[in-house]
């Protein structure tokens, strides 16, 4: 099972994956993987091109370190 993104004007693939779902440059290789031939577009996706991406493909919650003022 697959979720699928679309690309805006001017959009890469990994500002796609990144804007859509806070991936980076180490998930692209899966990403490529599930959607063959998307590398064969060239670097700039078409407006309205759609990419399928594995629904495990989330990242995990960003945790910030507690700051407190008096320690």
């Amino acid at each position: 099972m697959a979720d699928v993104l679309t690309a805006k004007q001017g959009d890469t693939l990994d500002e796609l994956i990144w804007r859509e779902r806070g991936l980076g440059a180490a998930d692209i290789g899966r990403v490529l993987a599930l959607n063959p031939g998307v590398a064969d577009i060239g670097a700039i996706l078409p407006l309205g091109a759609t990419v399928a991406m594995p629904v495990s493909m989330t990242p995990a919650p960003r945790m910030l370190p507690l700051i407190q003022l008096w320690d």
